[in-house]
């Protein structure tokens, strides 16, 4: 096979350049694709695409975020990248094979080997060279550096033969330098949790990227022990204690930055299991716009954030951003002549201007206890990070109904089961309806690379359960839609996303805004049916209707949608 040639015959190469690139290749002994993408010849797409026509294999592009790490092991490393290929995908007993020289003989003599070995099938693609060390570099990182972190325990366990001294100390430091790299590669990675999870063979690393886990690096199960016990020992936690769960915090500088973390221990039939909460406490609050607050819920919530008193509660799960809308919400209060406090668990942002405080409930300061205190503060407007239990959500309405702008969370499945949770905590109805401004449920779904999103053709069944949901909108946003030109945008896939065709997380959102209507029915039947129904009434967004809008902005995709929320 000629590349140089048939790029020449085809007209996308020059022919006095022919006879240079080929005495080149000739000289070193190097493939011609790196020449010629060395050179900048030629496109490296355009390169492959011909190279596929010619050797009738079909062209892949790859992405690292895509291939999980036990495929990533069927070949081992040396041999991926001695030969230039890589397994990228299994199903069932075939596996996919990525290669960027499979007219390669050795290469292929070394796969027939593999594939034997394995007992397995296989399919081969063409991938370009980029891709290849790309995928390459990323999946080796990580490992190699825990590799080379955990390579001193051998040598340690020889000094120690030869020093006769005790095992702790000399073990502590591989394994010390590999939970830094953990930690260290999460972060910059850009991940919200780390889970370290026993097995029975294997003990797995996976991070959580925008909201989904992925598997990040497997590790040999007789370094779990260890490697809890640096973990508890950082955060201050009972090493010699694995029959219970334990929660610690830690704070570490990683490129100049103060990250907090916040550490669980769970115990497990195979051992125990740790989660690790990433928590950037550098960074700042999103405006409500940028958090994904729109159209009629933006303008709702603002006109909340403008009364004097009462307040402003925030429902969802774990993890759906519940803090982050609470952040923008106080940077909107955070003007000149108002005392803000907050009491927190932990301090996510640092914000100018704000009395922050963490609770410390080992030590008596709690929610209850906090908040009694922030009151004697003269505060005008106080966050707290959670209303728990009974105590916590007395003093929060006795705040709201004094004159405080008061904010905070609750765990509820949807924004109309804010009501029924405070009645279940012992709170009465009528002070319910007086002190609430607005609740809001919310849930983050993941966005649509903007670098590789495409449009696609309407689907008569998509379409049309999308009109029948926003069917109900109110007139004012319902007149802004232009149903005859709705499109949806889909997730593709690039290098900038990893291949995710999502990059990065926004808000959908439910609010419920307290009118004279709705608390007359919460005095008579606070039931979630009766306040769904007057809440539609008075024209709410349901959370479907403000992600289904996302969705007719290209801001996220329609399986997106399917996923967080939940089907009618």
């Amino acid at each position: 096979m000629n590349l140089i040639s048939q790029l020449a015959q085809k007209g996308l190469l020059e022919e006095e350049k022919v006879k240079s690139l080929l005495e080149e290749v000739k000289k070193t002994g190097r493939k011609e694709e790196e020449i010629l993408l060395e050179k900048k010849m030629v496109s490296e797409e355009l390169l492959f695409s011909l190279k596929s026509s010619i050797l009738n294999i079909p062209f892949k592009t790859v992405y690292t975020d895509d291939i999980a790490l036990e495929v990533l092991e069927i070949i081992p490393e040396e041999a991926a990248s001695n030969y230039k290929m890589i397994p990228i995908f299994k199903k069932e007993q075939t596996i996919g094979i990525g290669m960027v020289y499979p007219e390669d003989l050795k290469a292929k003599g070394a796969l027939d080997f593999f594939a034997r070995q394995k007992k397995l099938k296989y399919e081969v693609f063409l991938i370009p060279l980029s891709d290849f060390h790309e995928v390459l570099k990323k999946y080796k990182s990580l490992k190699k550096e825990v590799s080379q972190a955990l390579g001193g325990i051998e040598e340690d366990k020889k000094e120690r033969f030869l020093e006769e001294e005790k095992p702790e100390f000399k073990e502590e430091a591989p394994i010390s330098k590999t939970v830094d790299v953990i930690l260290r590669h999460a972060v910059e990675g850009k991940a919200s949790d780390i889970h370290i999870e026993p097995g029975e063979e294997r003990l797995r690393v996976r991070f959580r990227l925008d909201g989904i886990l992925r598997s990040s690096i497997f590790l040999p199960m007789k370094l779990q022990p260890a490697l809890v016990s640096r973990i508890k020992i950082i955060c201050g936690l009972k090493i010699d204690e694995t029959r219970v769960p334990q929660d610690g915090r830690l704070s570490v500088n990683i490129d100049d930055k103060k990250i907090d973390f916040r550490i669980s221990t769970f115990p497990t039939t195979l051992g125990e299991k740790v989660v690790i909460r990433i928590l950037d406490s550098s960074g700042g609050a999103v405006s409500l716009e940028d958090a994904g607050v729109i159209e009629r819920n933006l303008k709702v919530l603002e006109q909340a954030i403008k009364k004097p008193y009462g307040m402003i509660l925030v429902t969802g799960p774990t993890g759906s951003g519940k803090t982050t809308t609470l952040y923008s919400i106080l940077e909107k209060l955070n003007i000149e002549g108002v005392n803000i406090v907050t009491l927190e668990d932990p301090v996510e942002y640092f914000l100018q201007g704000i009395s922050q405080s963490q609770v410390k409930p080992d030590i008596g300061y709690t929610f209850a206890s906090g908040l009694r205190s922030i009151l004697r503060q003269d505060p005008d407007i106080v966050m707290v990070g959670e209303i728990r239990d009974k105590e916590t959500a007395s003093l929060a309405v006795n705040a709201a109904l004094t004159g405080h702008i008061m904010l905070s969370t609750l765990h509820t499945n949807n924004v109309f089961g804010v009501i029924p949770r405070l009645v279940d905590m012992g709170i009465e109805p009528f002070l319910i309806s007086a002190s609430l401004n607005v609740a809001i449920a919310q849930r983050l779904a993941r966005k649509l690379c903007s670098s590789c999103k495409k449009k696609v053709e309407k689907n008569s069944e998509v379409e049309k359960t999308v009109l029948k949901e926003l069917e109900d909108l109110p007139p004012t946003i319902k007149k802004k839609v232009d149903f005859s030109k709705m499109y949806i945008c889909q997730s593709v896939g690039c290098k900038k996303c990893g291949g995710q065709g999502y990059k990065g997380r926004i808000g959908v959102f439910e609010i419920l805004e307290m009118t004279d209507q709705l608390s007359e029915i919460i005095v008579r039947d606070y039931s979630e049916a009766k306040i769904e129904q007057e809440a539609v009434r008075q024209g709410m967004i349901t959370m479907r209707q403000d992600a289904l809008l996302k969705v007719l902005k290209g801001v996220t995709s329609y399986e997106e949608v399917l996923r967080i929320t939940k089907e009618n």
